[in-house]
């Protein structure tokens, strides 16, 4: 090998076929005994089976000065926790009228159906509550 040519190595599933292959020969080497010229054959073998992937298959093969090519996919980075959902705002109980203008029940805060932050229906009849106006800090300000 000279300067100008650049050591090769399998990459990705071609590796793993190509230890495969070693270890299904050596597996066989060992059953039959055949050991001395059993491992010239397997090395024979192992050398076809490169020549071949670099004819089909030549991605298979990366410089050996290249970055490393994960073999897997990197590991999907967590996403955060989701955040705190938003407070809900607060029911004013305060707006709420003292008796139920259609059927005179008395409204409380808590027995109320809530269909948004400052409108209910009365528990009893269904029918939608008028709130009470609120009170404006500016005018509070004017009376002193």
């Amino acid at each position: 090998m000279t300067n100008r040519e650049r050591k090769r190595k399998l990459v990705g599933p071609w590796r793993n076929l190509h230890g495969a292959v070693w270890l299904i020969g050596l597996a066989i080497l060992a059953w039959q005994g055949w050991w001395w010229p059993g491992i010239l054959v397997l090395v024979a073998i192992s050398m076809l089976l490169e020549g071949v992937l670099m004819a089909v298959a030549p991605h298979a093969f990366v410089d050996e000065d290249a970055p490393p090519v994960p073999v897997h996919p990197p590991a999907p980075v967590s996403a955060p926790p989701p955040a705190a959902p938003a407070p809900q705002p607060e029911h004013r109980y305060d707006l709420l009228p003292a008796n139920c203008p259609n059927c005179n029940a008395p409204v409380r805060g808590q027995e109320v159906k809530w269909t948004g932050p400052q409108s209910a229906d009365c528990p009893y009849c269904g029918t939608n509550l008028p709130m009470r106006a609120q009170p404006s800090a500016a005018g509070a300000g004017r009376a002193a």
